[in-house]
């Protein structure tokens, strides 16, 4: 039901109507500092729209189930540059899967491999998704990876990426070159900055992975979706790269069924960045923020010296059907040595069984792909649980929480946190206080998923400072603009 707000903040300033069309113009303060309405900030605004049939006397009669509406996710307040104009040496390059047959299963990665002709070095300026008309529902999300020249050239495949993987050589194609998740618009890439395509050094093949979400089990759907590179001969200033930032694809994460809100963090420490970024830093211009169904908020912050330097990019109303890549209003500098956390917010009030971090649409995950130049070989920098310490902590409840849990070397991560009891409040609260001290596992990878040569097993919890509050500063507030 709808209620009538008794503080009102929106300003009518017109109306019109036609036959088949009604339009109304209004406008109120981003931020009202009341606490019944929505913030609109530079992330997520979700418009809830419905259309009545009839008058109503009063809003109290309005019952939004009964009537048509409809939710659009949209960036009301975001920062949008113009788009640039390419001069005539930009050409396009369409990595595609060839009219494939999606699987009658929710979850499928895809995975196909393409050659690339291309001996001289190029930069991509920008790229774009590809979506094969009608499968704009299926096609969850889509990266290009580079397949490592210094290995054999990868054979011929395009299958599910579960049993191609599996083979050595298709392995070897980790590097991301392009990125593209549902919701997301293309990515430009600023003037003096280019991703390195071709040339000496670069392997002629590529493999596009694509994430088909198929709940409804539909048959006999095909499609030839993909990423369409625009490229140029004439090279920028600065090559470009993107890194991978966050929680590591795993069932060490967990989130209890039932809650309103629980929070994971996925750290990239200084002693990654101070390993593997060069003196003068990166410079980041670009962020795509991403978790699966049950992600409502999601930020990373940068840490320097073991005070809070800024907010690199956040969604306080993240929405997993929109998942733009952003460019930031202004570029952030990160240098060796800095901390850089990423945390998401879920909520699991529709779920009776525990979630666990995982590939599958209903698992999660927590990442930011960060868009930056000049381009380092560091492009993962993620964190995972110690799996010694969960060990550890499962024993604890099975010893001193009357848990029966399996301590067998024959029971999986998985297996262990679904027998626990999540309708015993202490079991929740034992576990978010188990992630804020348990060592971490960090993945402080290269481009070809090889890690840089230092010990990463059980190093002990970056010591994070506390973050800002956001601030409201409701009298100067701007007004939305009719």
């Amino acid at each position: 039901m709808v209620h009538l707000d008794s503080q009102q903040d929106y300003k009518l300033e017109s109306g019109q109507y036609s036959r088949d069309q009604f339009s109304i113009t209004f406008r109120r303060k981003l931020d009202t500092c009341d606490p019944h309405d929505y913030h609109i900030d530079d992330g997520t605004t979700h418009v809830f729209f419905s259309s009545f049939n009839r008058p109503f006397s009063s809003v109290e009669e309005i019952n939004l189930k009964e009537l048509p509406h409809s939710l659009r996710m949209v960036q009301l307040a975001g920062y949008e540059l113009p788009n640039p104009l390419f001069s005539p040496s930009v050409s396009s390059l369409e990595i595609i899967v060839p009219n494939v047959t999606i699987p009658q299963q929710e979850t499928t990665y895809w995975c196909h491999v393409v050659h690339v002709g291309m001996t001289r070095k190029h930069h991509i300026v920008m790229f774009e998704p590809v979506i094969y008309p009608g499968n704009e529902q299926l096609v969850h999300h889509m990266e290009v990876f580079q397949c490592d020249p210094a290995l054999e050239p990868p054979a011929q495949y395009s299958g599910p990426c579960d049993t191609g993987m599996k083979a050595k050589s298709l392995s070897s194609c980790r590097h991301v070159l392009a990125a593209w998740a549902f919701g997301a618009k293309p990515l430009y890439y600023p003037e003096d900055a280019g991703l390195p395509m071709g040339g000496p050094g670069f392997s002629p093949f590529l493999r596009i992975e694509i994430h088909y979400n198929n709940p409804l089990l539909l048959d006999n759907v095909s499609d030839s979706s993909g990423i369409r590179l625009h490229v140029t001969p004439q090279l920028r200033k600065y090559d470009a790269g993107i890194m991978e930032i966050g929680i590591v694809y795993s069932p060490r994460q967990a989130i209890p069924p039932s809650q309103a809100v629980f929070t994971l963090s996925g750290y990239c420490p200084s002693s990654c960045t101070s390993t593997a970024l060069p003196a003068h830093g990166i410079w980041v211009f670009a962020s795509q923020l991403h978790t699966h169904l049950a992600g409502r908020k999601v930020f990373t912050h940068l840490f320097r010296a073991g005070k809070y330097v800024q907010t690199l990019s956040e969604d306080a109303h993240y929405n997993s059907s929109f998942q733009e890549i952003r460019r930031l209003k202004n570029e952030v500098h990160i240098l060796p040595g800095d901390l850089l956390v990423t945390s998401c917010e879920y909520n699991t009030e529709d779920r009776d069984i525990v979630t666990l971090g995982g590939f599958g649409i209903s698992d999660e995950m927590c990442v930011n792909y960060m868009h930056y130049y000049p381009r380092t070989d560091l492009e993962l920098c993620k964190s995972d649980t110690s799996l010694t310490h969960l060990h550890k902590f499962f024993s604890f409840l099975n010893n001193y929480g009357k848990e029966d849990i399996c301590m067998c070397s024959q029971m999986s991560v998985i297996d262990q946190y679904k027998q626990i009891n999540w309708t015993r409040e202490e079991n929740i609260h034992l576990l978010r206080a188990f992630y804020n001290i348990s060592p971490i596992d960090v993945h402080c990878n290269t481009s070809f998923a090889t890690r840089f040569p230092v010990n990463w097993q059980a190093l002990p919890l970056p010591d994070v400072p506390p973050s800002p509050s956001p601030s409201h500063n409701c009298n100067t507030s701007s007004l939305l603009q009719p």
